[in-house]
């Protein structure tokens, strides 16, 4: 069954699942409010296509212009009013997010789901900013999306049975398998992840190794695929430092205090990949995917 998917934000995570969404036969209304993201994400489209397929994302057989074909970008919020998913990636900031589930509410249908690819701000929370609390669900993909086949799907106080069946049939028409956790700021996988990334900056920090050494330790002596400062620059020193701001502020647990040095490098503009520096330089890097929202 094909859907209208109302993806919320162009940054990485939002161009990625518009991207997959497409390549799986749904029609797609990417938004963002910046129009140069918009037109970066049609520009990159083809080479994201095939670098993604070249590392084994099962994304159809399709060609890029026949994706395209299903992809409608805007800037205007009121074109989500038709779709029957959306599926919400912006910044990491509940005041942003509020605005956007303010205007969502007024545009779109009452049947309309909404999945929240949220790190870490519980769901319950996003939920009760719109009138139909029951429709709201984590849907937590990971990054690259086309490459990875688990969905942290999460289950908000007031969201139904028939939300949750939902989720899983359209993640399932994604290729992805979904795993249903409880709210909980962080839910499972940032809960971990962000210790992760936060105590290897702190080694960094502190000059017991270079972020090699600790990405080849965690990659070759642990069997992960990349280290938490590979994966801390692909996702955003940015994401990352706001993420953990939220894990304290609803934890109050000295484990997710933020390394200075982390925090430095934010402030400086070294946020990884998309700026073309973090922990490691990206002389490849084409200006293109900042997060739009």
């Amino acid at each position: 069954m094909a859907f209208v998917i109302g993806v919320v934000g162009a940054g990485v995570m939002g161009a990625d699942v518009a991207l997959q969404c497409a390549a799986a036969g749904h029609r797609v209304v990417l938004h963002d409010c910046d129009e140069v993201v918009l037109s970066r994400f049609l520009s990159d489209l083809p080479r994201s296509l095939r670098g993604y397929r070249l590392l084994g994302a099962k994304l159809g057989t399709g060609k890029a212009d026949e994706l395209l074909t299903r992809i409608r970008t805007s800037t205007d919020l009121a074109d989500l009013g038709p779709v029957d998913w959306i599926v919400e990636n912006v910044t990491e900031d509940l005041g942003v997010k509020q605005r956007v589930y303010s205007a969502l509410s007024g545009y779109c249908r009452p049947d309309t789901r909404y999945g929240v690819n949220t790190s870490c701000i519980p769901i319950t929370r996003i939920a009760a900013l719109l009138p139909h609390p029951e429709r709201v669900i984590g849907m937590h993909f990971m990054n690259p999306v086309p490459v990875k086949r688990i969905v942290e799907v999460v289950q908000g106080f007031h969201t139904d049975q028939q939300t949750i069946l939902a989720a899983r049939g359209f993640l399932a028409s994604l290729g992805k398998d979904a795993i249903v956790v409880q709210d909980s700021p962080g839910f499972v996988a940032n809960r971990l992840s962000h210790l992760f990334m936060n105590e290897a900056a702190f080694l960094v920090h502190d000059g017991v190794a270079a972020p090699a050494e600790i990405d080849a330790i965690f990659r070759d002596g642990y069997g992960h695929k990349m280290g938490p400062l590979e994966t801390a620059d692909l996702i955003g020193l940015d994401t990352v430092l706001r993420s953990l701001e939220v894990l304290y502020l609803h934890y109050q647990d000295p484990k997710f205090r933020c390394c200075p040095l982390l925090r430095k490098m934010v402030d400086a503009g070294i946020t990884g990949k998309k700026s073309g520096r973090g922990f490691y330089e990206y002389a490849e890097w084409s200006g293109t995917r900042a997060s739009g929202e």
